[in-house]
């Protein structure tokens, strides 16, 4: 089976172990990942496509089209690229409403190749045209979707994607790269968050629940996005002289950035357009072996299990106590700590990721109506 993936994501190097994975399967005769140079991520910036070096798959960077603009972008050099590989199957890692699916899929029927959607998407909406019209088109067209978690297929089924569908990660964890070091020392007992700055993601929970914190526990803020309101937030919560702002951290360096946590927070806010679709940070800090410690909204129940903590959304002072009973019982911590690798490695490791997508690639091929 031939392959050609198309993912703007891909600009990741840490993304590109799953690739390797991939290549390996036996279904999988030869893979191409189609990637940008960079990408423009709104009220981020410009994100560049990170130095990587391919290993057993084929690297093809290619200009897109309206960069940035989620749902109108599109890689304007794709036909060409099918033509010249010819693949059997197109992977798409995008949501069957945008523009760049559709186009990736009507190219790809011309060379008769199966395709396949990727999507996130886990709160029904409906859509203006012509994103209504492009879910309409696709879902007679795609041979199949990957969800990436349990309400996005179910959202799948209500628009009438009567089709075969798989929930599978975006990408799993390099439990290689991402794996236990020594366990940190404290004073001070580090508390930790990296992700995108911005509202949803629950960064005033987080610097609310410091106040319930002794002093000697520390929060570490490293992410991509405008730091300025946060840092004003923390001021007026009296906790600025415990906050370390530590900015945009390269995917090479997450690992060592988690390993040197006593606990990673994820405290995602649900609003009416958005709620956690899946949490990734949460599996490379158990793969770390770092306790995690999620909000209820959306997927990071499920993707933390048994081997962590769920509160309440905005409930800063529960945060704090389960904080706290990290912090007061190193048994519970040590405990944590071994069932989040435990879990990682059965659950999200890249090498099972991968040969779930192999399985449903195969399975749907030459299937579509």
């Amino acid at each position: 089976m031939r392959v050609l993936l198309f993912s703007k994501a891909a600009i990741r190097a840490v993304y590109h172990k799953q690739y390797e994975h991939l290549s390996a399967h036996p279904a999988i005769t030869e893979l191409l990942v189609v990637v940008p140079p960079f990408w423009n991520e709104p009220r981020v910036g410009k994100i560049p496509l990170e130095l990587v070096e391919p290993h057993g798959y084929r690297l093809e960077v290619t200009p897109l089209r309206w960069n940035g603009q989620y749902h109108l972008y599109y890689a304007p050099q794709l036909p060409r690229l099918l033509r010249q590989f010819r693949p059997d199957l197109v992977h798409v890692d995008e949501e069957v409403y945008n523009f760049a699916t559709y186009h990736a899929v009507v190219m790809s029927r011309r060379v008769d190749a199966d395709t396949v959607a990727f999507c996130w998407q886990n709160i029904y909406r409906r859509y203006p045209p012509p994103f209504r019209w492009f879910e309409i088109a696709l879902s007679g067209q795609l041979s199949g979707v990957i969800a990436g978690n349990a309400d996005a297929l179910q959202v799948l089924r209500r628009k009438g994607f009567n089709l075969p569908m798989a929930i599978i990660p975006q990408y799993g964890v390099d439990t290689e790269t991402f794996s236990p070091g020594s366990p940190p020392v404290s004073p001070p007992f580090r508390i930790g968050y990296l992700g995108r700055l911005v509202p949803a993601k629950g960064i005033d929970t987080l610097l609310e629940s410091l106040r319930y914190c002794p002093d000697d526990c520390e929060l570490w803020i490293a992410g991509e996005g405008d730091e300025t309101r946060w840092r004003a937030l923390a001021e007026s919560q009296g906790v600025a002289s415990r906050v370390r702002w530590l900015g945009a951290v390269p995917s090479t360096r997450v690992a060592d950035f988690l390993r040197q946590l006593h606990v990673l927070v994820l405290p995602s806010r649900t609003t009416p357009r958005w709620k956690e679709q899946f949490g990734r940070v949460l599996v490379e800090a158990m793969a770390c072996g770092v306790p995690v410690i999620g909000s209820d909204s959306g997927e990071i129940p499920r993707v933390i299990g048994d081997a962590g903590f769920v509160f309440a959304e905005g409930d800063a002072a529960g945060l704090a106590q389960q904080v706290l009973l990290l912090k007061q019982d190193p048994d519970r911590w040590s405990d944590l700590s071994r069932r989040a690798r435990e879990r990682a490695e059965q659950r999200f490791s890249m090498a099972q990721v991968a040969g779930q997508y192999a399985q449903f690639w195969k399975s749907v091929l030459k299937k579509r109506p």
